[in-house]
């Protein structure tokens, strides 16, 4: 696993509250995407549990980081 760069860091974040949102129950997209920003903030909600998923998969696949292409 490697450090993001700043930007790529951001454009990943966005595009997973993105994604959460979308798969929220609420009516509009404001409201989806306002909930989901005030979890975001909380630790919780679709784009924190993306992020530990992505962080898992980083963890497990350790060994072959000395791989660069």
């Amino acid at each position: 696993p490697v450090e993001v760069r700043p930007v790529r860091r951001l454009a990943l974040s966005m595009r997973w509250i993105k994604e959460a949102a979308r798969k929220r129950g609420e009516k509009s997209m404001a409201l989806r995407l306002a909930n989901e920003l005030m979890e975001a903030t909380e630790g919780r909600g679709g784009a924190m549990k993306k992020r530990d998923e992505v962080h898992r998969m980083a963890e497990a696949n350790k060994a072959f980081s000395h791989f660069r292409f």
